[in-house]
């Protein structure tokens, strides 16, 4: 029944609703598309390498160059208050199959024994290495080197962030590449060789590549190193496995097919050292270094007239550690829908701007659906559609239709990304994997999905009221096994 209250206003009002869930679903229409295409786009790819690796022609050629043996490439590790998987995470890094790199661990003013335990772990004593200036950041106290690992180098200085940590890590590297990790990740063995080829086959043009990223909670560790892939054993992370591939197997595939990849996750990055100093490094402040960043390289290479590529490659795989509580979790996704707006309208004259190519009229305009207004119009459909229903003015059967149609929608994508995943890269080794990452493909659309969509809604409005600040993700840190 139509509350009596408003019957005077009946009409405008039911003009205004269906306006308003014409939008609504217009918005969903469009980003559906927008998924669809970025299936066929990503299964395209994903068949174009498995031909290509077969021909032994593809990723898997050595890694190298006008450099000698190998590309050099500096991996930069920013860390705060990370003492329970720090030592693990290095001990990776240090293990990795590639001929040439260094390791910088940026210890950003961690309150814990961050310091203390790689001090202790890797044997540390101070050290007067020169470090540039060419990007701002915190001031450093102190940097360290170990006569047991000369390729370790740690860097402690105050809190400024992530951002400015890793700014500190690139004036302190020596090599032309640069890749950025987070510190509680750990990269498979071959990964730096697989993200480094395309700046071997294409040295010019490359400008930055990124890899996929895997939840590691429930899979075995051992001297720092992935020993056995397996499913987490709560409900969380494993929501957040498939969450995450359909994310990296889906849309950066899609876009980086089309040219109009933006973000290259912070948890594995590689990237040309100086075009992101000539970019002005990561900008301080920002919750989204990483979306900033990759958007600052296409605007800094579209305006200064740069012949340049950002691609995403799937096989190199870097493995981390998902928040295991719904606090944790809240926290991580407010905070990543405010680096999205921020960057967004740092930004925003890249929108529909045809200078700016595919990333500007295409990235660009599914960013403000999706990302902008998507998760305002979904909140408020999933209070004015029901609304509509018991003020009568909506018909069960269309209702029954949306809903269906929305389910049924978003668990056909899910399952397509499963069949991707098992068809060309088949990460996860056993059958029951399969079948319970395709039974979570269902239930994630049953609650988690309209969660996060709210999450994201909350963190729309930290934005509005300008909060900052990082908040803990509540992560137990990796423990050998």
């Amino acid at each position: 029944m139509f509350p009596e209250i408003l019957a005077p206003f009946r009409e405008p009002l039911l003009a205004g609703l269906q306006v308003v869930v014409a939008i609504i679903i217009a918005s969903g229409a469009l980003q559906n598309l927008v998924y669809v295409s970025q299936t066929v786009l990503a299964y395209l790819a994903l068949r174009r390498r498995a031909a290509a690796i077969r021909r032994e022609s593809g990723p898997h050629r050595h890694v190298t160059s006008m450099y000698g043996t190998a590309l050099p490439v500096s991996i930069l590790a920013p860390a705060y208050n990370e003492e329970l998987s720090v030592v693990e995470s290095v001990k990776a890094l240090l293990a990795l199959d590639y001929p040439r790199f260094e390791v910088i661990v940026i210890n950003d003013g961690s309150t814990d024994a961050t310091l203390a335990r790689l001090i202790e772990v890797f044997g540390l004593r101070p050290d007067h290495m020169p470090v540039e200036t060419r990007l701002a950041h915190a001031p450093i106290r102190k940097v360290y080197v170990s006569d047991r690992y000369t390729n370790l180098v740690v860097i402690d200085k105050e809190n400024g962030g992530k951002g400015d940590a890793l700014n500190a890590g690139i004036n302190a590297s020596r090599y032309p590449f640069f890749c950025a990790i987070d510190v509680d990740s750990i990269l498979e063995g071959n990964a730096l060789r697989l993200a480094l080829q395309p700046f071997v086959e294409q040295p010019d043009r490359m400008t930055a590549v990124g890899g996929t990223i895997r939840v590691a909670n429930g899979c075995a560790i051992r001297h720092g190193r992935i020993v056995s892939v397996a499913l987490p054993d709560r409900v969380l992370p494993l929501l957040q496995s498939m969450e995450y591939l359909r994310a990296f197997l889906m849309a950066r595939l899609g876009w980086s097919e089309v040219g109009a990849l933006m973000l290259i996750s912070g948890a594995f990055g590689v990237f040309k050292r100086h075009v992101v100093v000539l970019c002005g490094g990561y900008s301080p402040g920002t919750v989204g270094e990483d979306f900033e960043l990759t958007v600052k390289i296409h605007r800094y290479m579209r305006e200064s007239g740069g012949d340049y590529e950002v691609r995403f490659v799937p096989e190199p795989a870097c493995w981390t550690e998902v928040p295991e509580t719904l606090g944790g979790l809240q926290r991580q996704r407010r905070r990543w829908q405010r680096g999205a707006l921020e960057t967004f309208f740092s930004h925003s004259r890249m929108l529909m701007n045809p200078r700016y190519g595919r990333v500007g009229v295409l990235a660009f305009l599914q960013h403000l659906i999706t990302d902008v207004i998507g998760p305002t119009l979904e909140v408020f459909g999933y209070i004015l559609i029901p609304a509509m229903y018991l003020f009568g003015v909506l018909d069960v059967d269309y209702l029954l239709a949306f809903i269906a149609l929305t389910f049924v929608f978003g668990v056909a994508i899910s399952v397509t990304c499963l069949a991707l995943e098992e068809m060309e890269l088949r990460r996860y080794p056993r059958l029951r994997h399969l079948a319970m990452l395709g039974a979570i493909s269902v239930i994630e659309n049953f609650g988690y999905r309209q969660l996060n969509t709210f999450w994201r809604f909350l963190g729309t409005v930290d934005y509005l009221r300008g909060a900052t600040g990082w908040g803990r993700a509540g992560r137990k840190g990796f423990r050998a096994t």
